[in-house]
C-alpha cells in the first residue's frame, strides 16, 4: 500500500448498529482521495488551514494518555515544521472519511508501534478519531487504511473480494446538497437510547435488519436483498427521521416499480444517500436532477 494516499470509504451498512456491536459493511471509495505532501512555504490558503488542522490533531493524541506513547511525536513536529499537509479532495461534511482518511494516514506514517489485531486497531483510531466528532467507532478510518471491503463485527474483521457484490446490484450515492455534522446526530441518537422502548426495538427489529442485508448482499440473494433493503429503509424513517433530511425524503418513501433503494450513509443528515438498484438507466431517470456517483 502507498503509505502517502488513503482512500475515502462508504459504509454500505451498520452505521448506527455497529454501537450494539452488529455486523457492518465497509467498502473503499477510490473515486476521493487524501495525500500526504510537503511545502515549506505553506504558500496555498488549504496547505496552510490543513497543516493547522494537523498541528491541532497532533496535540490531542499527545493530550490523551492512551495514545501519547503510540507516536513518534518528534518526526511528527518536524514533518509539521517542514511544511506537512494532507491534500484531499474526500468531501468534507459528506460521511465519506475526510476525518477517517487523516486519522489513518497519521496511523500509518507516525505510529510507533504494531498492532496486528483488527478489532483493536479500530479501537485506537476510534479513540483517535473523536477530535473530530466527539465520539467514534473507529470503523472509519480503519477503512481508510486497509483500502479492503471488509465485514466487522465485535469479534473480529473478515476482509471480502473486491467483486463481492453480485453484478446485478449497481450501487450509487446521490448528492443531498446539504453538508452533514456527524457530531450533533450521534449525540441525538445517544440520547435516544436513553428510552428503554426505543432502545429495545431497535436491537429486535433495526439491527435483525441490518444483518440481513449484509447476509443478503454478501450471499448475492438479489430478491432477498431488495426485499430487506425496503424494511431497512422503512425502519430508518421510523427510528432515525433526524438523520434524514426533508429534501430527499421521497426517496425513502416512494417505490418504483424496479428494484431501488436508498438509505442514509455515514451519519446522515446530508451528506451523500446511499442506493441500490438492478437498473441503472431506469435509475438515472428516476434520479433525474441528483448528482450521482457510481461504484
Amino acid at each position: 500500500m502507498n503509505e502517502s494516499v488513503f482512500h475515502s470509504k462508504v459504509i454500505l451498512f451498520g452505521e448506527y448498529s455497529m454501537i450494539f456491536d452488529s455486523t457492518a459493511l465497509m467498502v473503499p471509495l477510490r473515486r476521493f482521495k487524501a495525500e500526504w505532501k510537503m511545502n515549506p512555504a505553506l504558500d496555498q490558503p488549504s496547505e496552510q488551514a490543513s497543516n493547522k488542522s494537523i498541528r491541532k490533531f497532533r496535540q490531542y493524541l499527545a493530550n490523551e494518555a492512551e495514545l501519547a506513547s503510540l507516536f513518534d511525536f518528534d518526526r511528527f513536529d518536524t514533518d509539521l515544521e517542514q511544511g506537512l499537509f494532507l491534500d484531499s479532495d474526500v468531501p468534507s461534511g459528506y460521511g465519506l472519511g475526510s476525518s477517517g482518511t487523516l486519522t489513518a494516514a497519521v496511523w500509518k506514517r507516525y505510529a510507533n508501534t504494531q498492532v496486528d489485531n483488527l478489532i483493536d486497531l479500530k479501537r485506537i483510531m476510534g479513540k483517535m478519531e473523536s477530535c473530530f466528532h466527539g465520539s467514534s467507532s473507529g470503523i472509519d478510518p480503519l477503512e481508510c487504511y486497509l483500502n479492503k471491503p471488509f465485514r466487522i463485527n465485535a469479534q473480529a474483521v473478515t476482509l471480502l473480494p473486491e467483486d463481492f457484490i453480485p453484478a446485478d446490484i449497481h450501487v450509487f450515492l446521490a448528492d443531498t446538497g446539504i453538508k452533514s455534522n456527524t457530531k450533533p446526530l450521534v449525540q441525538y441518537f445517544k440520547v435516544k437510547r436513553e428510552d428503554a422502548d426505543y432502545l429495545k426495538a431497535f436491537q429486535t427489529t433495526y439491527v435483525p435488519c441490518v444483518s440481513a442485508c449484509i447476509d443478503n448482499l454478501i450471499a448475492g440473494q438479489t430478491e432477498a436483498f431488495f426485499s430487506t433493503l425496503r424494511q431497512l429503509t422503512e425502519r430508518q424513517l421510523q427510528f432515525l427521521r433526524p438523520m434524514i433530511t426533508d429534501n430527499i425524503i421521497d426517496l425513502f418513501i416512494e417505490k418504483p416499480d424496479f428494484h431501488f433503494g436508498v438509505k442514509i450513509s455515514g451519519s446522515g443528515g446530508g451528506g451523500y444517500v446511499l442506493g441500490f438498484t438492478d437498473d441503472v438507466k431506469q435509475t438515472q431517470r428516476f434520479l433525474d436532477g441528483y448528482d450521482l456517483i457510481w461504484l
